[in-house]
C-alpha cells in the first residue's frame, strides 16, 4: 500500500470545461430542442387539430421527436468531455446544412429561418471540426496515429 495520499478532487484543469465544448453543446441542444418542440407540435396537432393527413402528422411528429433526441445526447455527452459525443455532434451539423438549403429556397418568413440554421450549422461544423475539439475530447488523428508522438 502506498504511503502517498491520492486528492479525492480531481484537479481543476482536468474538469474545466473549454468554452469551444460549452458552446458546441449548445448549439446540439439548441437544435436537439427545436426539432423535438416541433414534433411535439406536429403530433399534437395530429391528434387534435384538423390536418389532412393526420396518420403523417403523427408520423412525422414522432420522427423529429425521436430525432431531436439525438443532438440532446451528444449535447450531454459533450458537457461531459465524452469522446462519442463528437459523431452525432457532427452528423447532426451536417443534416441541417440541406434543411438549412431547402429553407433558403423557399418563400417569405422561411428565409431568415434557413439563414439562422445555416449559421448555426456552420459554426457547429466548425467547432466540432476543429483539431483542439478533437484534442479535448482525445480523439486521435487519422488511423495510424502514434499516441506517444
Amino acid at each position: 500500500m502506498s504511503t502517498e495520499a491520492t486528492p479525492s478532487t480531481p484537479s481543476p484543469a482536468a474538469t474545466e470545461r473549454p468554452r469551444r465544448i460549452t458552446a458546441l453543446a449548445g448549439i446540439n441542444a439548441l437544435e436537439g430542442a427545436a426539432l423535438a418542440v416541433s414534433g411535439l407540435y406536429l403530433l399534437v396537432m395530429g391528434v387534435l387539430g384538423r390536418p389532412e393527413s393526420p396518420q403523417q402528422a403523427e408520423t412525422v411528429g414522432i420522427t423529429l421527436i425521436a430525432l431531436g433526441a439525438i443532438p440532446l445526447i451528444a449535447a450531454r455527452g459533450l458537457m461531459l468531455l465524452r469522446s462519442w459525443s463528437r459523431g452525432p455532434a457532427l452528423i447532426t451539423q451536417i443534416m441541417a446544412l440541406p434543411v438549412a438549403w431547402t429553407l433558403l429556397r423557399s418563400q417569405g418568413a422561411l428565409i431568415p429561418a434557413g439563414i439562422v440554421l445555416a449559421g448555426v450549422a456552420v459554426t457547429g461544423l466548425v467547432l466540432v471540426l476543429n483539431p483542439a475539439t478533437t484534442q479535448i475530447l482525445g480523439l486521435r488523428r487519422g488511423a495510424g496515429a502514434n499516441p506517444e508522438a
